[in-house]
């Protein structure tokens, strides 16, 4: 069976048995439908979240398709719940776009997947779309002062970097003139879209406390400057009020249940590379004050999602993770190793082997955090019992702990070995994280130390054009933000070709951006897409809806 069949043929609970299992009484909840309902925010209780177990799952450099964070995060939870511990999955929302393009959803696969699928991978309960909608509210906003002749604030349109967002994959909309058509149709300039994920509102949404915050965060926005040279904010149009006014059901967390019928937490879905890449901090402190543990996800590898979890999003929180899971697949370390991608499927243990310096390189640099990692050998069915064997005796030769994970074949019963490794990790666990770098640190050190640390870079170079940036930005009073690195996500270094653990790289700064609302520095390092495009044959393709509404086709 695919993962669509999977998820139907299991009838899921109302949602209000759910939310009894951890404690939420139905008048608590607000329903959307018979097995998806909001969290309301005077759940999350600050002490409670302090004394339970988060859990971050993260990923080695992974292959176009993903390595199956996501799978884990959700086997590992249900397992948890099998092994006796009040657990609940906190993840993020997935985007339309990577559903209709090359990925498909992110609602897990086989058994351990979230349930409604068709629902969360689709309109879900509406948080993308009110996030769309506060972005281009702002834009609207932004245009219409241009040619306003009574209350124009002077901005210059050529230096305006916000875009409209849209949740789809369509590069035609990367780069478009608006306000054609003449006086009517407003002042022409040069603008774009993003997708939804990129809308530093995607952002702000999960770095908030609480809707005040939301609504501060907003007015924050950079939106450009005047012709004077005066930097102009969202506050500047008094646009968060109306923002913020169309966000007040999307900043509540989502309930939803695991195909084992055990909680989970759906909230928010930023990049991972350009952003936190990590559900909401709301989100998490939400299944935190309602669970014994929380099993939780960074997109892509480590040296992306971990590190930004650890350095943005649980400084911020004030939260530590007293675990980490490095998901590891046989088939990303085989093409670290040189396989081509059309033959991962095949057995080659010296691939493997050549593959494994990429699994170690993730292993040191997680371990500058000073939290225990064990690795889950996330298994797929072509994966030979030499390979399966080779890697689970190369982390007990480095000290690690190690399990397969079969979490798509089996469930939460494919990953008991690896719930009761990470139970006797989380629970010996007696201090916090370490950060990279401290908030006082100039950023050009911050930079420094999370290349040479986390990504193993001999050193930084910044272009001329980066330079000038960094300066603005160190006068607009921002240089105490903690940095949000962007780059490929298909290297630990900054050159997508270098795959596995590369060696004597510098990585390249090329330009800065700042998220004052959201409140981190984006140093880019390489070519970012903010507005994907579909590949050849995209996903959408093989999608349909028969007469009595039953959908083929998601995955």
């Amino acid at each position: 069976m695919n993962d669509l069949q999977i998820a139907n043929s299991v009838n899921p609970k109302p949602i209000q048995h759910i939310a009894k299992q951890i404690g939420v009484s139905t008048d608590q909840l607000e329903f959307y439908g018979k097995y998806k309902a909001k969290l309301p925010l005077e759940l999350i209780d600050e002490e409670k979240a302090k004394k339970s177990h988060l859990i971050l799952v993260t990923a080695i450099t992974p292959t176009p398709a993903g390595e199956g964070k996501t799978t884990v995060s959700i086997g590992l939870n249900d397992a948890l719940n099998r092994l006796g511990k009040s657990s609940i999955a906190v993840l993020r929302e997935p985007s339309l776009g990577p559903v209709f393009g090359i990925k498909g959803g992110a609602a897990g696969g086989g058994w351990s997947q979230v349930i409604p699928m068709e629902d969360i991978n689709l309109h879900f309960t509406g948080d993308f779309h009110a996030i769309e909608k506060a972005n281009n509210l702002l834009s609207a906003l932004i245009d219409n002062n241009i040619q306003s002749k009574t209350r124009n604030l002077g901005i210059d349109p050529r230096t305006i970097l916000w875009k409209r967002a849209m949740d789809m994959n369509d590069r035609s909309l990367r780069n478009l003139i608006v306000g054609l058509g003449g006086k009517n149709g407003g002042m022409p300039r040069e603008t774009g879209f993003n997708i939804t994920a990129a809308s530093e509102i995607m952002a702000i949404l999960c770095m908030s406390k609480d809707l005040e915050d939301l609504k501060a965060r907003f007015a924050r926005i950079y939106i450009g400057d005047r012709f004077d040279g005066s930097p102009v904010f969202a506050g500047d149009l008094n646009a968060q009020g109306a923002m913020a006014t169309l966000m007040k059901e999307a900043i509540m967390p989502n309930l939803v249940q695991t195909l084992g019928h055990n909680p989970a937490i759906l909230h928010g879905g930023p990049f991972a590379n350009i952003a936190q890449g990590t559900n909401s901090i709301l989100a998490t402190k939400m299944g935190l004050s309602l669970g014994e543990f929380v099993v939780t996800e960074a997109g892509f590898g480590s040296d992306l999602g971990a590190e930004k979890f650890f350095n943005i999003k649980s400084r911020e929180a004030g939260l530590s993770p007293r675990a980490v899971v490095l998901v590891a697949t046989i088939r990303a370390l085989k093409y670290h190793g040189g396989k081509p991608l059309k033959d991962l499927s095949y057995p080659d243990v010296d691939a493997l082997e050549w593959g494994l310096p990429n699994l170690q390189h993730h292993l040191d640099s997680l371990k500058s955090f000073g939290i225990p990692v064990v690795v889950a050998v996330n298994v797929f069915s072509s994966d030979s019992t030499a390979e399966k064997e080779l890697i689970l005796d190369y982390c007990i030769k480095q000290g690690v702990p190690a399990a397969l994970s079969e979490g798509w074949a089996h469930g939460g019963e494919g990953c008991e070995d690896l719930g009761r490794l990470v139970i006797e990790a989380a629970e010996g666990t007696k201090s916090a994280f370490q950060p990279t770098y401290s908030l006082e640190d100039s950023v050009e050190e911050k930079v420094q130390k999370v290349a040479k640390t986390i990504y193993g870079a001999s050193g930084v170079e910044y272009s001329t054009n980066a330079k000038k940036q960094l300066k603005k930005i160190e006068k607009l009073g921002y240089s105490k933000f903690p940095i949000c690195i962007a780059k490929t996500q298909k290297s630990i270094s900054d050159n997508e070709k270098l795959i596995g653990r590369p060696k004597d790289f510098k990585i390249t700064i090329r330009e800065f951006e700042f998220a004052a609302g959201a409140g981190f520095i984006i140093p880019i390092a390489g070519e970012i897409l903010r507005m994907p495009g579909l590949p050849e044959v995209p996903a959408a393709e093989a999608v349909d809806i028969d007469r009595e509404g039953k959908i083929s086709g998601l995955f």
